[in-house]
């Protein structure tokens, strides 16, 4: 049985069958009379209707599920509810705070699960990348990817994908806010400037993640890592990506976001397509690591 909590569970191969299965049409009717369960602790416009439409678009039927309808760890125990799910659903797709309880949920092996964000991860939202960066580039080995902003979830993911397909990363970040631990082929830096000099994406995110800590000192430690025109201009031929929600005026100008070089509806759309890839990637599409 597979199972989906890191891009670190995934071998180069697997990657790129994700990938490839993203493109394709889907398979009529795979998931019929099955669900695919949607447990969400952190709410998301994108991966809900994302992962809701993957699953629609496999004839499956997705099922929304909120904490306080699960009780995990409180009313029930995580095994117990995890092999409740499994009894409808073909996958146990999960939206948390801590990455523990993914890997408690895939421990059980009662049905395939999918992180859909956690504390450390977001590998629905690499895997998006990724697929974005081949269209746009033609070509992802080779690639320079540089990230302006924290080593979260998201960016350590984009890293961590990049490096199984020989992509470049490298990350821009204010002193305390690059990645807690090293992660291969990564090059990190505190100037932007740097990061961006030859990039072929320029990748951004939120300063404050959905809760995060805020405060004044931490956005005057992230106001000098605002993705502006003067930026962007560093590197000419660069596209403009970020995971979004956004907050123009902060970690990037209007005129960046919503100018020609912009790919985030791209990307938006592509977590539609690469959700759908993985879940026929769990179901034993491509090869298995």
């Amino acid at each position: 049985m597979r199972h989906l909590l890191s891009i670190r569970d995934l071998e180069a191969e697997d990657l790129k069958a994700i990938l490839a299965l993203s493109t394709q049409p889907a398979p009529a009717r795979l998931l019929r009379d099955k669900g695919v369960a949607l447990y969400f602790e952190k709410p998301s416009a994108r991966t809900r209707n994302s992962m809701e439409m993957a699953a629609a678009q496999l004839c499956g039927h997705p099922v929304y599920l909120q904490p306080n309808e699960l009780g995990i760890g409180s009313r029930e125990s995580i095994a117990d509810v995890t092999r409740t799910l499994a009894c409808y659903h073909a996958i146990i797709a999960a939206r948390v705070f801590d990455h523990g309880l993914l890997e408690q949920m895939a421990a059980v092996n009662a049905a395939p699960v999918l992180n859909m964000l956690s504390g450390t991860d977001h590998p629905l939202q690499a895997l998006a990348d990724l697929l974005t960066i081949e269209q746009l580039l033609g070509r992802l080995k080779g690639a320079r990817v540089a990230f302006i902003g924290e080593g979260n979830n998201v960016s350590r993911s984009l890293a961590e994908g990049c490096a199984l397909v020989g992509a470049h990363f490298t990350i821009a970040s204010p002193s305390g806010h690059g990645f807690d631990g090293s992660i291969a082929d990564v090059l990190e830096t505190s100037d932007p400037l740097e990061a961006v000099d030859d990039a072929d994406i320029v990748y951004t995110d939120v300063w404050v993640s959905m809760g995060g800590e805020d405060s004044e000192e931490r956005r005057a430690a992230f106001e000098p890592y605002q993705v502006d025109e003067a930026l962007m201009a560093r590197a000419p031929n660069a596209w403009f990506m970020h995971c979004l929600p956004a907050r123009r005026g902060e970690e990037v100008t209007a005129p960046v976001i919503d100018g020609p070089r912009s790919a985030v509806w791209r990307q938006a759309e592509n977590r539609m397509h690469t959700a759908r890839g993985a879940m026929l990637w769990l179901l034993g599409g491509g090869p298995a690591t």
